[in-house]
């Protein structure tokens, strides 16, 4: 007997899903329109706004807590002398710096995984938070420089790094796995280098390295706020201007060049800025790990969208610091831990599952 399969009529519920997250144009001034994707702008407010919800819970975190509310009132002035203190000279900058710290490896990472095409190619494995480290360790243990000192010693080192993995990485272009699998031996080298520096250093220089090594927003004020802040200025409408660019790399350097985009061009300016963007950060907070690995890949799987996603790694990183950061100091009581601890444990269990998850596609 011969059957006939009727087509199943679609409930009427999945069409409106459907248009409730789909693409739409936007019309501005002058006859210019936009096109909008309402899923991932919902995802960026979305994680703007815990980004901020957070860092007010973390100002108020302390040995003298304060409560929400309050941590509102001081900031528009109507707080009392003592709480407008505490918030605003100690703790303030303290949670600016996460939030800045976090987007500027949300979208480092974000970069280096688009340019890179692979989901690994991050700060953290091609070895630049290590560079920035080793520069870093050459001021404090063989210079026992001042804390400004080994800011600008952690810069330098991380755009030496990001330097020679480019160069190394270099064979008629800059191919995505190539990079990667550069960007691991340095890692490894300059990692064996920081070793050897801890063991040439004596107690006390080696003591403040270590401290330093973990990564830790503890003691941060508004000397390291301003440059972070000055350096997103910057970078970020430089980035946003060549995000069109980033896109179409994501489909190759032929297809790329077909479509007008000057590549190797748009490669290294993206690059750059990424390397500049992660050595400040740990320049400003020591190597938080595991941010600029977890935060693009979260970002793209809640925005559900193909492409860099800019926005939404870059706000996923602020979050995800300023959380670990609120979580280091309330949830494991007395024995505060810093905040690249946390970020360590996190992300080396998703990494692990990253991993897993790549095998079993066979893409590795």
């Amino acid at each position: 007997m011969k059957t006939t399969r009727v087509p199943r009529t679609p409930d009427a519920a999945e069409p409106a899903a459907r248009t409730r997250w789909a693409a739409r144009s936007v019309h501005l001034p002058g006859g210019l329109s936009l096109r909008l994707d309402v899923r991932a702008f919902t995802v960026v407010v979305a994680l703007l706004l815990a980004a901020l919800a957070v860092s007010v819970l973390l100002v108020g975190t302390g040995d003298f807590p304060i409560s929400a509310s309050d941590v509102l009132k001081s900031l528009v002035g109507q707080g009392n002398p003592g709480q407008e203190f505490v918030i605003r000279e100690l703790r303030l900058p303290r949670a600016l710096v996460g939030l800045l710290v976090g987007a500027c490896l949300g979208l480092g990472g974000a970069l280096f995984q688009s340019v890179a095409r692979n989901p690994l190619g991050s700060p953290d494995v091609l070895g630049l938070s290590q560079g920035a480290t080793a520069g870093a360790l050459v001021v404090i243990v063989l210079f026992s420089g001042s804390a400004t000192t080994v800011t600008f010693g952690a810069l330098a080192g991380g755009l030496l790094t990001g330097l020679a993995i480019y160069l190394l990485a270099w064979k008629r272009g800059v191919h995505g796995y190539r990079l990667v699998l550069v960007g691991i031996g340095v890692n490894a080298v300059v990692t064996a280098v920081n070793g050897y520096l801890i063991t040439k250093a004596d107690f006390v220089d080696a003591a403040r390295a270590v401290v330093w090594m973990t990564g830790s927003l503890d003691g941060r004020d508004w000397t390291q706020v301003w440059p972070l802040l000055a350096l997103c200025v910057v970078l970020l409408p430089l980035v946003a201007g060549n995000a069109r660019g980033l896109r179409m790399l994501e489909m190759g350097d032929d297809i790329s060049h077909a479509l007008g985009v000057r590549v190797e061009r748009v490669r290294m300016l993206l690059m750059g800025s990424a390397v500049l963007l992660t050595a400040a950060a740990t320049a400003a907070a020591g190597p938080v790990a595991f941010v600029a690995l977890t935060a693009p890949q979260l970002a793209r799987r809640l925005t559900r969208s193909p492409g860099p996603n800019l926005a939404a790694a870059t706000c996923m990183g602020a979050a995800l610091l300023v959380a670990a950061d609120w979580a280091s100091q309330r949830v494991f009581g007395a024995d505060q831990l810093p905040v690249g601890v946390v970020t360590g444990v996190l992300g080396g269990v998703y990494l692990l599952w990253l991993l897993v998850t790549e095998r079993r596609k066979g893409r590795i």
